[in-house]
C-alpha cells in the first residue's frame, strides 16, 4: 500500500480541475439536449472585459423636438419625466398631444371657447385628487371656472373639496360591478342612477376661487323623459338619444342647486356639469378598484353620444394601482390584451382627441423588513408606454417624474409625508404635487411649439 505525504493530490485535482474547465471556456461549449439549448461554460466571464451594450439595445423613445410631434433626441423612456408625444411619426396616426396643444393655442387666440379634459383614473384620482390641481392650474392660465362632471351620488362626497354634494338614499346606481337593467346604459363615467319618485340631489359650490359660483350647468340624462325640479321650478326632460344634455345659466342670486325628480319612470341620470362660458374643463372620472379595462364595457353610441353634448380634446387614461395586486407579478397579459382593445377602440371612435397615457405610479411593498419598488412597476410601465407609443398617443411616465426607483417609499417616510401608509395612493399633499408636475409636463409642450 502507498504511502507517504498525500496533501498535495487535493490541490493537484482542484488545479487540473479549474484548467481543464478554463481550456473548455475559451471554445463554443453549448450544446442541445431534447431540444433545449444549455447555456455554454465560461468560468472566466468575470474576468473578461465588459463589452458595451449595442446601440439598439437600449430601450430608448424620444424626446419631443416641439409640441408637433417631432421625436428627435433619443432617451431611456423609463427615466424621462416629460411627455414622449408619438402623434404624427414613422407613420403613427394617432393624434398623440397635438390636437390638445393646438386646442388650447386656439383658445389662447380667441379662435374657440372651450376646450375640455375627460380623465379617467381608479382610486388615485378620486375625490378630485390630482385633477383639482391641474384643473386650476389650466384654468388660471387659460380661463375658466367651474369643476365639470359631478355624478348623482357619490361615495366619496363627504372627501371632495371642490363641491358640496348631498343627495337622498333611494338612488339606484347601476355601474361597471352589478348589472344594469335592460335597456339602461352605463355613461363613460361607468355609473348610471336611476332615481325614485322624489330622488333628489343637491350641489353647492365652495369657497374656493374659480369654485365659488356656478354659472353653465349641463343635467346629463339617458332615454326617455321625466319631470324634475331645479330649486323648485318644474323642467320637463325629453331624451331621445342615449346621453342628453340639458343646459341652463344659473341664476347670480342663489348659491345652490336642488334637482328633485319627481315622476315614476324618469329618464337615467348620470350627473350634473359646471363650467363658465370658456377655458378649460377638467371632468374627473374616477372609478375604485378597477384597471381601466372596464372602459371595454361601454357601448360606441354611448361614448359618441357623449362626445356629441360634450366633446373633449383630451382624455388621459391614469390606471395601474389595482394591476398591481400581486407585487411580484411580473406578467399581465390579461391587463394588456383587452386594455390595448380600449385604447385602440378610443382611437378609432376619437381620431381628432389627443390621448394621453399617464404610466403606473411607484407602488412599495416589504420585503426583509424594508419597503422596495414592486418588481410589477416597471414591467407594467413597459406595456403602458408600448401601447402609447405603438398607437400614436402620449405617454408620461408618472413612476420617473416622482422619483423612481423607491419613491413611494421616500414619499410615504419622508418628513412631510406625501402618501398614504399602504404605500400606494397620494394623500392631499401628494397628489397636488403630481398635479403639478402633470401641468408642468402638458405646459413644456405647450411652450415648445412656441419658441
Amino acid at each position: 500500500m502507498p504511502s507517504g505525504n498525500k496533501h498535495p493530490y487535493p490541490f493537484l485535482i482542484t488545479l487540473g480541475t479549474l484548467g481543464c474547465l478554463g481550456l473548455l471556456s475559451l471554445f463554443n461549449n453549448s450544446f442541445s439536449v431534447a431540444g433545449h439549448t444549455l447555456r455554454p461554460l465560461d468560468v472566466l466571464a468575470d474576468l473578461r472585459a465588459v463589452e458595451a451594450a449595442p446601440a439598439d439595445s437600449v430601450v430608448v423613445a424620444a424626446v419631443p423636438d416641439s409640441a408637433a410631434g417631432s421625436l428627435e433626441r433619443p432617451v431611456d423612456y423609463t427615466s424621462y419625466t416629460g411627455i414622449l408625444n408619438y402623434g404624427y411619426n414613422n407613420g403613427r396616426q394617432g393624434a398623440g398631444l397635438k390636437n390638445f396643444i393646438d386646442a388650447l393655442r386656439a383658445l389662447r387666440a380667441g379662435h374657440r371657447k372651450k376646450v375640455r379634459i375627460a380623465y379617467f383614473g381608479d382610486s388615485m384620482i378620486e375625490g378630485d385628487l390630482i385633477t383639482q390641481d391641474l384643473r386650476d392650474s389650466l384654468q388660471a392660465n387659460f380661463g375658466g371656472k367651474g369643476v365639470g362632471y359631478v355624478p348623482a351620488t357619490s361615495v366619496v362626497s363627504g372627501f371632495r373639496t371642490t363641491i358640496a354634494h348631498s343627495f337622498s338614499e333611494d338612488w339606484m346606481d347601476y355601474h361597471f360591478k352589478n348589472t344594469p337593467p335592460p335597456g339602461t346604459e352605463l355613461g363613460i363615467s361607468g355609473h348610471v342612477f336611476v332615481p325614485a319618485p322624489q330622488s333628489w340631489v343637491r350641489y353647492q359650490p365652495v369657497r374656493r376661487k374659480r369654485l365659488n359660483e356656478f354659472n353653465e350647468v349641463s343635467l346629463l340624462y339617458g332615454r326617455g323623459s321625466g319631470d324634475v325640479s331645479i330649486n323648485r321650478r318644474p323642467i320637463k326632460l325629453q331624451g331621445q338619444k342615449g346621453i342628453n344634455a340639458y343646459t341652463f345659466v344659473t341664476d347670480s342670486t342663489e348659491r345652490a342647486i336642488t334637482l328633485r325628480f319627481n315622476s315614476e319612470g324618469a329618464a337615467p341620470f348620470y350627473g350634473a356639469c359646471f363650467e363658465s362660458s370658456n377655458g378649460v374643463f377638467l371632468d374627473n372620472y374616477s372609478f375604485r378598484g378597477i384597471s381601466g379595462i372596464e372602459l371595454g364595457k361601454l357601448s360606441r353610441r354611448v361614448w359618441q353620444d357623449m362626445q356629441a353634448v360634450r366633446p373633449y380634446d383630451l382624455i388621459v387614461l391614469h390606471y395601474g394601482a389595482n394591476v398591481l395586486f400581486l407585487p411580484e407579478n411580473t406578467r399581465f397579459d390579461w391587463y394588456e390584451k383587452p386594455m390595448v382593445k380600449v385604447v385602440d377602440s378610443l382611437r378609432r371612435m376619437f381620431p381628432e382627441t389627443s390621448i394621453l397615457i399617464v404610466g403606473t405610479a411607484d407602488k412599495a411593498y416589504k420585503k426583509k423588513g424594508r419597503y422596495i419598488t414592486a418588481p410589477g412597476v416597471k414591467a407594467l410601465m413597459k406595456i403602458q408606454h408600448s401601447f402609447a407609443e405603438s398607437r400614436g398617443m402620449a405617454y408620461w411616465n408618472l413612476f420617473s417624474a416622482m422619483g423612481g426607483e423607491g419613491a413611494m417609499a421616500r414619499w410615504v417616510e419622508g418628513d412631510t409625508a406625501l402618501a398614504n401608509r399602504d404605500y400606494t395612493h397620494f394623500n392631499f399633499r401628494g397628489a397636488s404635487r403630481i398635479g403639478a408636475l402633470l401641468y408642468k409636463a402638458i405646459m413644456d409642450e405647450y411652450e415648445d411649439g412656441q419658441m
